[in-house]
C-alpha cells in the first residue's frame, strides 16, 4: 500500500478479473470479499489486517458473465452463491482452506439469471433467484441433504432483483406473549422487475406455495433493485426501490395489516436546475446498513449518497461518499 494513504481512505484491491466487475460481496464477518465478473469467473480474497490478499481461488463454471454473488450465513458453512448471464445459478462450498467445489448446479432458468438473495438463517439454507425469463426461483437445502425448487412467474418481461425480509413479523418485539418466547418466523421477499413494479410474496402453509402477497406500484420504468431493511421485530417496514426512471422510493408500513405508503427521495435539494425528486441518471441499487437507518444508493452517473430519516419522518442525504 502506498505510503501516502491516509487512514480512512479506500484501498484499491487489484482482482486480477480480465473484464468488468459487476458485484463484490464481503461475508458474515467481513474477513472475505467476493468479486464476479464479465470474465465469467468469481474469485475469493481473504482479509487481513484490513487489507486483501488473494487466496488463489478462482471459482470457474459460468459461461457468460457473473452478475452477483451471495455468501450464505455461517452457521452453513463458506457457501457462496453465483448468478450470471448463462441462465444458471452456481453454489459454492469451501472444502478446506482455499479448495471450493460446485455443490448445486441450478439450471432451471430459460434465460440470463440477474440476482441472488439468502433467506434470513433462520429460516434455513434458502436461497432465491430473479431470472429475464420472468420467473423467480426458491432454492431450499432439505434434511435429506437434496435441494428442492420452486419456480413460479414473477414478472411479465423479467425480474432484476430480488430481497428478503427480516425473518419476523413486524412489531413482533411488542407482540410476545411470554417475556423470551421465540417470535413467529415469516418466509417472504420482495421482486422487483421490467414491469415497473415490485411484488411482495408470501410462502403459505396451508398451500406449501409461494404466493403474492402485494404489489407495489410507483415506478415509471423498470425497477432495477430492491433492498427490504432489517429490523429487530420493530413496528414499522421499510422497503426501498431504486429504478430505471432515474427515482428512489422508500416504501414503509406501520402495521402488518396497514397499506403499504410510499415517499420519494429527493436529492435536488439546493441544486440548481436540477429536477425535484430525480437523481441525475439511473439509479442501479441501493442498499441499506445493518441496522437498518442509513440507506446507500448507487447512481449510474458513478456517485454514491447516503440517507436517513429524520425525527420528522423526512429523508435527508447525510453524505456523498464521491464528493
Amino acid at each position: 500500500m502506498p505510503s501516502s494513504t491516509n487512514a480512512g481512505d479506500p484501498i484499491p484491491v487489484e482482482t486480477a478479473h480480465e473484464d468488468m466487475i459487476h458485484d463484490a460481496q464481503l461475508d458474515y464477518y467481513g474477513k472475505r470479499l467476493a468479486t464476479c465478473s464479465s470474465d465469467r469467473t468469481v474469485k475469493v480474497f481473504d482479509i487481513v489486517d484490513g487489507e486483501t490478499q488473494r487466496t488463489g481461488a478462482t471459482l470457474k463454471g459460468h459461461t457468460g458473465p457473473v452478475w452477483q454473488v451471495a455468501w450464505a450465513h455461517p452457521k452453513y458453512g463458506s457457501i457462496l452463491a453465483s448468478c450470471s448471464y448463462d441462465g444458471k445459478v452456481l453454489i459454492w462450498k469451501e472444502q478446506q482452506p482455499g479448495a471450493w467445489a460446485r455443490i448445486k448446479e441450478h439450471t432451471l432458468h430459460k434465460a440470463s439469471v440477474n440476482s441472488v438473495s439468502w433467506a434470513p438463517h433462520e429460516l434455513g439454507a434458502i436461497l432465491a433467484c430473479a431470472s429475464s425469463d420472468g420467473t423467480i426461483s426458491v432454492l431450499t437445502f432439505k434434511n435429506d441433504g437434496q435441494w428442492g425448487a420452486d419456480v413460479f412467474e414473477g414478472h411479465a418481461i423479467g425480474c432484476n432483483a430480488v430481497s428478503w425480509s427480516p425473518a419476523v413479523h413486524p412489531g413482533a418485539l411488542f407482540a410476545q406473549t411470554q417475556p423470551g418466547a421465540p417470535a413467529a418466523s415469516v418466509k417472504r421477499f420482495a421482486s422487483a422487475g421490467c414491469d415497473n413494479v415490485v411484488r411482495i410474496w408470501a410462502f403459505r402453509e396451508d398451500t406449501q406455495a409461494w404466493a403474492e402477497e402485494d404489489v407495489l406500484a410507483g415506478h415509471t420504468d423498470w425497477v432495477r433493485d430492491v433492498a427490504w431493511a432489517p429490523n429487530i421485530g420493530l413496528p414499522r417496514s421499510y422497503i426501498a426501490t431504486a429504478s430505471q426512471d432515474k427515482t428512489v422510493l422508500i416504501w414503509t408500513k406501520d402495521a402488518l395489516n396497514a397499506p403499504w405508503v410510499k415517499t420519494a427521495l429527493d436529492p435536488s435539494a439546493g441544486v440548481q436546475g436540477a429536477t425535484p425528486g430525480k437523481f441525475p441518471d439511473v439509479v442501479w441499487r441501493v442498499s441499506w446498513s445493518l441496522a437498518g437507518n442509513i440507506l446507500a444508493v448507487s447512481c449510474g452517473d458513478g456517485r454514491v449518497t447516503l440517507w436517513k430519516e429524520d425525527l420528522k419522518g423526512s429523508w435527508e442525504c447525510v453524505s456523498d461518499l464521491t464528493s
